[in-house]
């Protein structure tokens, strides 16, 4: 399997130099020459193997379809070590629940910082460490987090041989819970930086230093961001396995509602649509910065600025920037590669837009890619978390309120729709005593957590300036 450039590049490579690599030299995202095709057979077999073996197997079966350059022994036991009981506290690892009739919520938080980025980070951890050990070789990760992607990334690359990581985030704008997470975290080989300004600030960094290929070649940058594709793969698996879950035959055709910010996690589930998986439609649940909401509706994609970027109660979701959305466009396109370096490069540097409604193409994101999308407002969001626990008795966090609020508006009879439960309430207290007076469930590893000794960076969005950061600590090593 080879992968390309979404802007055009010539250059062909195999998934574990991408794996390291994270943006392409030309700036543009990697994506698979082709997406593997699951056939009926395929998905008979693959159904078997996760109703019987369970989902680290599940995970080496679909991997497998993109990963070539490992050997198959090592990538069966490097998702074996992954995904685990003792790491998920389940041994169905994503287990599926209903809510109401016809809305199922797929657990995706039952990881070490309670957030469905665990499900890829670590993975990636343990990929990291595997091939850094067979080059020799180490790693500088450099990332942006909203606030679930950070602690993800730190508490699976912790203590890992080779790898360093350099963690920017918007700094006073993650909760309270999400800010301790990462910033407790006193290993050596971890570094918080907080960005003054916004997460697309601290987004268009990783990007800028990603884009010096002399800097990101003497220091080993990689990344950990969505636009890692490694990342987004592991991802992948779970769409399969949440179908599995809430359908008994091949012939049956479910939707997911996705908390969207990104695009990252809606986009593997495009992929996972791409090789075959019947998937009907594909909702995207914005919060009040509903870039990609507005997109849907229009064909227009306008990324907003750092003062037009809401501070809102669902922050992972506070982005004004999709990076992964060239994958989508790019596939939406028909993989014409100049015009999304065009869009993606010209038009937003020039306009902060594009405009893609008069293109023939638009249509097809709903009628042959399946997408569909909403917005949640914070009334909105206390409402669906007052609702949920008045009702069924359960609490939600605050991202999945805003999944489950825009699900509500694309239900089909006989299609089962799951919402991607993509954290957990204790990460979002403050919004959870606003709605119903009373604290989420803190799980006891998690005690005192805010109280315990921080150890952070506060910088401007200067460029030059995390260079030469990353640059100090890199040459002290």
């Amino acid at each position: 399997m080879l992968y390309l450039s979404t802007r055009g590049h010539a250059e062909r490579k195999r998934f574990c130099e991408i794996l390291l690599e994270g943006l392409a030299p030309d700036g543009g995202l990697y994506l698979p020459e082709h997406y593997p095709q699951v056939d009926d057979a395929a998905l008979t077999r693959l159904r078997h193997t996760f109703n019987t073996q369970g989902y680290a197997a599940l995970a080496f079966e679909v991997l497998s379809l993109y990963i070539d350059d490992i050997p198959a022994a090592d990538l069966k036991a490097l998702c074996a070590k992954t995904y685990t009981k003792d790491v998920y506290g389940t041994e169905a690892i994503v287990p599926v629940r209903t809510l109401e009739d016809g809305l199922l919520v797929e657990a995706l938080s039952n990881g070490p910082t309670l957030a469905f980025k665990d499900m890829a980070m670590q993975l990636l951890g343990n990929l990291f460490e595997y091939e850094l050990a067979r080059r020799g070789e180490e790693l500088n990760i450099f990332g942006a987090t909203s606030g679930d992607t950070g602690s993800a990334a730190e508490y699976a690359m912790r203590g890992k041989k080779g790898v360093r990581v350099f963690m920017t985030s918007p700094h006073g704008r993650m909760s309270p819970f999400q800010q301790a997470q990462m910033f407790s975290l006193m290993d050596e080989n971890i570094h918080n930086i907080a960005i003054e300004g916004v997460f697309d600030d601290c987004q268009d960094l990783v990007k800028a230093v990603s884009n010096d290929l002399d800097f990101k070649t003497k220091y080993k940058i990689g990344t950990v961001n969505s636009i890692n594709w490694a990342r987004l793969l592991a991802q992948v698996v779970y769409y399969f396995a949440g179908y599995f879950q809430a359908t008994k035959t091949n012939s049956q055709k479910v939707s997911f509602t996705v908390p969207s910010g990104n695009f990252g996690n809606v986009c593997a589930g495009h992929v996972a649509r791409m090789m075959g998986l019947p998937v009907d439609t594909l909702v995207a649940a914005t919060n009040e910065n509903d870039v990609l909401d507005e997109f849907f509706r229009t064909g227009v994609y306008r990324v907003r600025g750092s003062a037009d970027t809401h501070e809102t109660s669902s922050p992972s979701m506070d982005i004004s920037k999709a990076s992964n959305f060239e994958r989508f466009v790019f596939d939406l396109l028909g993989r014409d590669a100049a015009l999304t370096k065009d869009l993606f490069g010209a038009q937003i540097l020039k306009n902060g837009k594009f405009d893609l409604s008069g293109n023939p193409h638009f249509a097809e994101a709903a009628t042959r890619y399946g997408f569909a999308s909403g917005k949640s407002t914070h009334a909105n969001r206390l409402a669906t978390i007052q609702d949920v626990h008045k009702r069924f008795g359960e609490m939600i966090d605050t991202h999945t309120a805003d999944g489950v609020k825009v699900a509500r508006e694309h239900l089909k009879a006989g299609v089962p729709m799951i919402v991607l439960e993509t954290a957990l309430p204790i990460k979002f207290a403050a919004t959870i005593v606003e709605a119903l007076g009373q604290e989420p469930h803190r799980p006891a590893k998690f005690e005192g957590i805010e109280a315990l000794p921080k150890r952070v960076q506060v910088m401007k969005a200067d460029v030059a300036q995390i260079k030469a950061y990353i640059a100090k600590h890199c040459d002290l090593a």
